[in-house]
């Protein structure tokens, strides 16, 4: 806070002020705003809050504690060392939409009440589909199309929840909610699109690759971390998340070992990393819950150095295939170190973050007795090391020597990956400087002999996997097919199916209704009386009188109806006036009588 202002007015301030500056000053701003909201949290006093009136509803517009302030710290540290990385970055529009989406993600962990976090969800929602835009590519185009529509499902169901659940309680204030009906489980599938839980997960793959070299740093870190908030501060405990996000670690995997594009695998390791957070968030318990928001916090960091590190490479060789790299450590050993600095600390290596943050949620489904979850989440351990530990540098930087000589990653890149690299090897070897920001006390040592010991095993056993299927693991040019296939290929079969069917029925109801029959009825209005007396005739002289010759000519008259002569002048006005009363006698009959 600085004074009465949240910390997140100082991003939107800031974006202003990036839009009215250009150069040095721009970039230097940009950097400056992050470490402006860094300090402005440390001074803000835990339990902080603003309320108010909108409406003649009372609301707590403001609320941090220890949870949010979490998401905070780490949030700033993020943008911070983000803009650094971005600092070559001339790009200026893209960078006053990272600013505003971060504000936007420090809007939704700071919301006091549903209807502020349902503002600034959107609001999310539509600077990062800016910044995957951003890159001016076809592919681009399209992707952030389809993630800004994902996103529009995810805040309707979340909208309409927020509704019913104001109807059912009377309240909008935003704490525990606990699934419990309709209302709450919409709320719930509205977190659960921005948190990729499968299958909702598909927008995640398919964006964040297609964004820039910078923007992909930046989307790693907000969207589905803030949802991992949202969840544990309203839907702590909730079995269906433990399971959910089991199947989001083993998910994740997967795909990740099938992907041939290097940010499509760390983007699909994001999916298997927030699973962890959101089974930790199913446990509920005060060590899950200090589980889930520490591995948040290790994760955004570890996350972005590897986003680096491939941004890194392909800003300097323009590739993003592995089965296209190779042999880069020749020319760019700092991004290898720093990369491998990541990679470590994904796969919980002692002594660094990783290790120290994950433990945490292991060791909570241990102490619940969650057998299955447990083993599970073991599993997904291995399987990180596999696909990001291993996988990642190896076929990138080692492999076969493709013949690639590009230039080592500008220092801009360089001071940020090793910004974040510090803090990655600092958290694993301090782990209390991150339990002594956690929500709940803790008492929990991570290094102990067996806990070590575990590790090593798992992440040796996952190293001779590796090397045992490196034969079969050998890099195509493959393409995965995921859930978004289903609205991909329904997306277009529905605008084929509108365009065919509902359009032309549309086109044909519309002539009928507006064109034909009004048209029928001014031709029968312009002269009513004569058109009466030609339908007599006709009738006449087909039914009683076999009179060919005058039928026909008052079939040529009924095509010419003014020229039809008749005794009687009966206005069109009258004739609308009398079939009025008629239809209100009809209503009165079937009404009143």
């Amino acid at each position: 806070m600085i004074g009465n202002f949240p910390v997140f007015f100082i991003f939107f301030i800031g974006a202003l002020i990036l839009l009215l500056t250009k150069g040095k000053l721009h970039k230097f701003i940009f950097i400056t705003i992050p470490a402006l909201a860094f300090f402005a949290l440390i001074n803000t006093p835990v339990n902080t809050e603003i309320v108010g009136s909108f409406l003649g509803i009372d609301l707590k517009f403001i609320f941090i504690d220890k949870l949010s302030k979490v998401w905070g710290y780490i949030f700033a540290i993020m943008a911070f060392s983000s803009a650094i990385f971005a600092y070559h970055n001339d790009d200026y529009k893209e960078n006053i939409y990272a600013t505003l989406y971060i504000g936007s993600s420090y809007g939704v962990v700071f919301a006091g009440n549903l209807l502020t976090l349902f503002i600034f969800w959107e609001l999310m929602a539509i600077f990062s589909t800016m910044i995957i835009f951003a890159r001016k590519t076809d592919a681009s185009t399209k992707s952030g199309f389809r993630y800004l529509l994902v996103h529009a499902l995810g805040g309707q169901l979340l909208f309409a929840g927020m509704i019913l659940y104001y109807f059912k309680t009377g309240n909008l204030d935003f704490g525990y909610i606990g699934l419990q009906d309709v209302a709450t489980l919409l709320i719930m599938l509205g977190f659960a699109i921005n948190a990729a839980i499968p299958p909702f997960s598909a927008w995640l793959s398919d964006s964040y690759p297609e964004s820039t070299v910078t923007g992909t740093v930046f989307l790693s870190a907000y969207t589905s971390k803030t949802a991992v908030y949202v969840l544990a501060r309203s839907f702590p405990g909730e079995e269906i998340l433990l399971y959910a996000g089991a199947i989001m670690t083993v998910y994740g995997i997967i795909y990740a070992i099938l992907e041939n594009d290097m940010r499509r695998v760390l983007s699909y390791s994001i999916i298997n990393q927030v699973g962890f957070m959101i089974a930790g968030v199913g446990l509920g318990t005060q060590m899950a819950i200090n589980g889930a928001a520490a591995h948040a916090f290790a994760h955004i960091l570890y996350k972005a150095l590897l986003m680096m590190g491939a941004g890194a490479v392909l800003y300097r060789t323009g590739i993003s295939k592995t089965s296209r790299l190779g042999g880069l450590y020749k020319t760019m050993p700092y991004t290898l170190l720093f990369s491998c600095i990541g990679a470590a600390a994904i796969s919980a290596f002692p002594l660094t973050s990783g290790f120290t943050s994950k433990s945490l949620i292991i060791a909570a489904s241990a102490a619940e007795h969650k057998t299955f979850v447990y083993h599970i989440l073991l599993l997904a351990s291995a399987g990180v090391f596999l696909h990001a530990g291993i996988k990642f540098p190896y076929f990138v930087f080692f492999q076969k020597d493709s013949g690639l000589r590009p230039k080592e990653a500008p220092k801009n890149m360089l001071i940020a990956m090793g910004f974040v690299s510090f803090l990655c090897i600092l958290l694993g070897v301090y782990p209390q400087v991150l339990y002594n920001i956690l929500p709940y006390e803790v008492d929990f040592k991570p290094y102990t002999a067996s806990h070590v010991l575990l590790q090593l095993q798992i992440l040796m056993f996952s190293a001779a996997a590796f090397f045992f299927m490196l034969p079969m693991l050998k890099r195509t040019e493959t393409i995965t097919l995921d859930t978004d296939w289903f609205y991909r290929k329904g997306g277009a079969l529905f605008i084929s199916f509108v365009d065919n069917v509902i359009i032309k029925i549309g086109s044909k109801i519309k002539d009928l209704l507006f064109t034909k029959i009004p048209d029928k009825f001014s031709y029968i209005f312009s002269n009513p009386d004569g058109y009466i007396k030609i339908i007599y005739n006709i009738v006449y002289y087909k039914v009683f009188e076999d009179n060919p010759e005058k039928l026909k000519e008052n079939k040529l008259l009924l095509k010419d109806i003014g020229r039809v002569k008749t005794d009687t002048h009966i206005g069109i006005s009258m004739i609308w006036v009398t079939l009025f009363m008629a239809f209100y006698l009809l209503i009165y009959y079937f009404y009143a009588g």
